[in-house]
């Protein structure tokens, strides 16, 4: 047998495994129909909010896309240089392909399907967490340089006003003050960069949450733009001046987690630091009667109103 014919023998077996090898990769990665919690969290904290496996899903999911897509393309890298180097026996230039209609349609209609399906998965779960609904407790959540402060609209006992008609509260569009309880006179809390949870000795004021009961957020900004980050919630949003953000969560796990800013607000955004608190329903329930207690009863300014632009553009999306 001539040496070419003996190379092309020894080369069909080779060939024949890696695309087995590759064809199990894939199935055993796309097909399993595991869950998130059979993955690694490749990086992320343990979710704490019953919205955080959705985007823990989402961000596996994307991960295990581009392991796929990665060992497919380093596979035909090796299998190119190794099935395709130059002969000993051979000296000629190989013929030479000017173009290939089918793979050139291939690497541009794949990709293509790739950031789809993952545009599509994106916008599904985009739309999910930031799905509003009647929440049991709202929150403004008021970015500030260099700290953070807390306006909870609750009815709380020996605190008098009405959230609804608050001055301190007018940058949140009339949407959103709606919901506000009746007569909510309600109670704040207001940190600076030296603030500390007792608890844990961490930097920053303390947000104190019910376990199991939804939570609405408003975001607002007094002067620059900052970013609203609970680590374990694996979600963040803008707090913009001028403009609203809102999302909801219901807590699941009790305990004090970390929170950040994480936009670049100036000299001292590192020290643009909080914390989370998750307690029993009862025990929030007192802390806003301690607060009261301590004097912290209405609002501080929620931060820069929305121009008419905005607020009729706001009035749009209803």
């Amino acid at each position: 047998m001539s040496p070419n014919g003996s190379d092309r023998s020894s080369r069909r077996p080779m060939r024949r495994k890696l695309l087995q090898v590759l064809t199990a990769g894939v199935v055993l990665a796309t097909a399993s129909g595991c869950t998130y919690k059979d993955f690694p969290r490749l990086g992320m904290p343990t979710p704490v909010t019953e919205e955080a496996p959705r985007i823990l899903s989402l961000w596996q999911g994307s991960w295990a896309a581009a392991l796929v897509t990665g060992i497919l393309v380093w596979g035909l890298i090796i299998w190119s240089v190794i099935f395709h180097r130059r002969s000993r026996t051979k000296v000629e230039v190989p013929p030479q392909t000017r173009y290939n209609m089918p793979i050139e349609a291939l690497y541009t209609v794949v990709p293509l399907i790739i950031v789809s399906v993952l545009f599509y998965f994106t916008a599904r779960d985009e739309t999910k967490l930031l799905a509003l609904s009647k929440p049991a407790h709202t929150v403004n959540v008021v970015g500030y340089q260099w700290s953070w402060g807390f306006n909870y609209i609750e009815n709380v006992a020996g605190s008098t006003g009405d959230a609804k008609a608050d001055k301190n509260l007018g940058a949140i569009p009339d949407k959103y003050r709606a919901d506000f309880p009746a007569n909510a006179g309600g109670v704040y809390d207001a940190g600076v960069p030296g603030t500390r949870n007792p608890q844990t000795g961490n930097p920053g004021p303390t947000l104190w949450l019910p376990k199991g009961e939804k939570v609405r957020f408003i975001l607002s900004s007094r002067d620059v733009i900052h970013s609203f980050w609970v680590l374990p919630f694996l979600f963040k949003q803008d707090v913009i001046p001028g403009h609203t953000n809102v999302f909801e969560v219901i807590p699941t796990r009790e305990g004090t987690f970390r929170g950040k800013c994480a936009e670049l607000c100036g000299v001292d955004h590192s020290r643009m630091l909080f914390n989370v608190k998750v307690v029993s329903p009862e025990r929030y329930q007192q802390h806003l009667k301690e607060l009261a207690e301590k004097g912290q009863t209405g609002y501080i300014p929620s931060g820069i109103e929305q121009t008419d632009p905005a607020r009729n553009a706001e009035k749009n999306q209803l």
